[in-house]
């Protein structure tokens, strides 16, 4: 008999994977928040913000390779303790010796993208304590810690505005040392863990198709989500002229809009299948990728158009992590790496591109659409695996068309 969702599981260390993927996610992306004032200071060109911004998504991407693998060699509480003191001492010595170059903002988002890695160690330590019926609702509540993005883009630009940008890093210490203790004493690991893989067992993962086509998958869901919460203050700074606090605010709304989104799309898609949740969401994101890239004239209808993209991908980040489980239940932590890490490189390249489209063409419309298409293949390679899937490993809840 099955038991309800809160029945089932861990409720404490599901609590705390959310809060530590929470703070992560703030300082993950807190670049972009800062972005328009740091920009200011240093003088950077808009290639230069792109990128400023992108780093830490490209290198959040790679460390969540690294984050799985040590996931299922020591654990996921373990690896979480590791990624946590090493995002506080980047953060410290920031904050201390002060970023005066372009290539120190570089370096400091480097680093920060270990708390980007935060991803991969989340989800595994919540997804382990719960049976597949309840996996979707599960690692959508612990991956609703992408809101952290929000918190930044709220917080950061009024603080840099009264403070001063480099005293943010040392403001945001107190709430990561918070959340490193309650992390401590409450997680717990579950005594359901697969045994350490070999290398050769992590690579022998790239073998199987599915995973390149969830890597796939995620890299336009989740790309498309951190990158535009990377980019979005810049964004409204540029497009519509607005100071960066109210940029901030803006930024905030449409992350918050697309965080909450995940747990619902995670909860759908264990109702009518991740498949079927997955071919609405890149319609959606595609159409109002598109339409985000003509640039609405009034800042409000901009607003609107950005937040639908957003939920539309916020949802869509649950739905495939209502799939990933089902089909790699005991490779669930290097699948998380690297699924997580091809979404990471989607955010990267969003990102980027937005800042070598406004640079080279005046406006973000060629990276906007170009992003807008990949949702477009991403459903067509949907469609044209959606019946194999069915067929072999999805169950009637997991992959319904």
């Amino acid at each position: 008999m099955k038991s309800s969702f809160w029945e089932a599981g861990h409720k404490p260390t599901l609590f705390c994977a959310f809060l530590y993927f929470d703070l992560s996610f703030m300082v993950w992306v807190l670049l972009g928040p800062l972005g328009v004032q740091i920009a200011s200071t240093l003088h950077l060109s808009p290639a230069q913000k792109g990128m400023m911004v992108a780093t830490p998504v490209l290198s959040g991407a790679l460390f969540r390779m690294v984050m799985g693998m040590l996931v299922d060699h020591i654990g996921p509480k373990r690896t979480g303790l590791i990624g946590q003191v090493i995002v506080i001492v980047a953060l410290l010595v920031a904050w201390l010796h002060t970023i005066e170059s372009y290539q120190q903002a570089l370096l400091l988002g480097v680093f920060l993208g270990v708390a980007g890695a935060s991803f991969a160690v989340a989800l595994p330590l919540a997804s382990r304590w719960y049976p597949p019926e309840h996996q979707g609702t599960a690692l959508g509540i612990a991956g609703a810690g992408n809101s952290g993005t929000a918190i930044g883009a709220l917080f950061a630009p009024g603080l840099a505005m009264a403070f001063g940008w480099n005293n943010v890093f040392g403001l945001a210490l107190i709430p990561l040392a918070l959340v490193f203790v309650v992390y401590s004493i409450y997680a717990k690991d579950s005594p359901d863990t697969p045994p350490p893989k070999t290398l050769g067992q992590y690579l022998a993962v790239l073998k199987d198709k599915d995973a390149w086509w969830f890597m796939l998958f995620y890299s336009v869901t989740f790309g498309g989500f951190v990158g535009m919460a990377s980019s979005l203050t810049i964004y409204f700074n540029d497009q519509y002229g607005l100071p960066p606090v109210i940029a901030g605010f803006y930024t905030a709304a449409c992350v918050f809009a697309g965080s909450l989104m995940r747990p619902l799309g995670g909860n759908v898609a264990d109702r009518i299948g991740g498949i079927r949740t997955l071919m609405i969401v890149y319609v959606m994101a595609a159409f109002f990728l598109f339409m985000m890239s003509f640039g609405a004239a009034n800042k409000f209808i901009g607003l609107a158009v950005v937040v639908a993209a957003m939920l539309s991908l916020g949802m869509g980040n649950g739905a495939v992590f209502q799939l990933v489980p089902q089909r790699f239940r005991k490779e669930i932590g290097v699948m998380t790496g690297l699924v997580g890490m091809a979404g990471g490189i989607g955010g990267f390249y969003l990102a980027s591109s937005l800042g070598y489209s406004k640079q080279v063409t005046g406006s973000y419309q060629v990276g906007l659409i170009a992003f807008a298409g990949l949702a477009i293949i991403a459903l067509i390679g949907l469609m044209s695996v959606k019946t194999r899937w069915r067929t072999t490993w999805g169950s009637a809840t997991t992959a319904k068309v």
